[in-house]
């Protein structure tokens, strides 16, 4: 079982209005936040996953609740709070890309703290941590002592997935993101993310920094491009980007993330070991694998991620 930890919320998409008055806004609310749709995206491609988060008690978080049942990812290590859930209001660009802003400050995703953190059983494969939890407090310090335990012991995945809206700070970032760095064995991050974190600074030579920690596998993703593998055994390639007609790309990242951990499950390879001793063919076809399964989320509106059967 993969454990995935951090925000859950509602992304609230602007829609066209016929009626064209100024004081009418139309919205549709679809439940989302990057590591509720990756524990969604495990269930889909058949893996077992639970989702550890602050859920509120609200009308929106019950429906969050809600969701997360029917898609069969586990709700045992969630926490319940009398706080708000988060919103998230989503405009796209010309290009299908997201640009999001935030309504959480005080809100239940953030309220996990230490003493809220489980013990975890042998049945818990692997942990993936990422987005504004890891910069919002105080789940992002207990987020960070999580994965202080558990690293060496069970596989980590991280990807930063920066949004500056909910943590301006970009300074905080780069610090967080540089501790946890030194904890991980698997990172998924993106050419947008790299360019707000190190502006300037060449991709493969950030990512190379990284791989001299515990790291041993970094997926760069480029959109359109497709990917870029960066190995500490077997070097740098990119793979190629999938035709599709974009609705959006709104998901496509978690999809991939999911895709990534889906694949070594699949393989019996999502352990710290079992990362280790990838060749570089199972790393290409793991890279291509999650290509293709982003593809598939891009050609559909909002984060609709794919189910197993349809990747064959």
């Amino acid at each position: 079982m993969y454990l995935v930890c951090g925000e859950a919320l509602f992304d609230f998409f602007s829609e066209n209005d016929a009626s064209g008055l100024a004081s009418k806004v139309n919205f549709k609310a679809i439940a989302g936040g990057s590591p509720f749709n990756v524990a969604v995206g495990l269930r889909r491609l058949g893996v077992e996953a639970a989702l550890l988060a602050g859920l509120s008690t609200d009308y929106l978080g019950r429906r969050l609740l809600q969701v997360l049942e029917e898609e069969g990812v586990r709700t045992d290590y969630l926490v319940d709070f009398a706080a708000p859930t988060t919103l998230a209001m989503v405009a796209l660009g010309a290009n299908g890309s997201p640009h999001y802003s935030f309504r959480g400050e005080g809100c239940a995703d953030r309220q996990l703290k230490p003493e809220h953190l489980p013990a975890l059983g042998s049945q818990v494969r692997g942990l993936h941590i990422g987005s504004f939890s890891l910069v919002v407090q105080p789940i992002a310090d207990t987020l960070l002592e999580l994965v202080r335990r558990e690293s060496g012991k069970r596989l980590i995945s991280l990807d930063p997935n920066v949004r500056l809206n909910p943590q301006p700070n970009i300074e905080l970032w780069r610090s967080r993101i540089a501790t946890l760095v030194e904890h991980a064995d698997l990172i998924k991050v993106s050419d947008e993310d790299l360019g707000l974190l190190y502006p300037g600074q060449d991709p493969a030579q950030v990512i190379e920094g990284w791989l001299q920690h515990r790291c041993q596998l970094v997926f760069l993703t480029r959109g359109g491009e497709g990917a870029s593998v960066f190995s500490r055994s077997h070097g740098s390639w990119s793979v190629p980007a999938c035709t599709v007609t974009i609705a959006d790309t709104v998901g496509a990242g978690d999809t991939f993330q999911a895709a990534l951990i889906t694949w070594l499950t699949e393989q019996g390879l999502d352990s710290v070991v079992g990362v280790r001793q990838l060749s570089r063919q199972q790393i290409d076809e793991m890279a291509r694998f999650a290509v293709q399964a982003a593809a598939l989320t891009c050609s559909r509106t909002g984060p609709d991620l794919p189910y197993r059967h349809q990747l064959d």
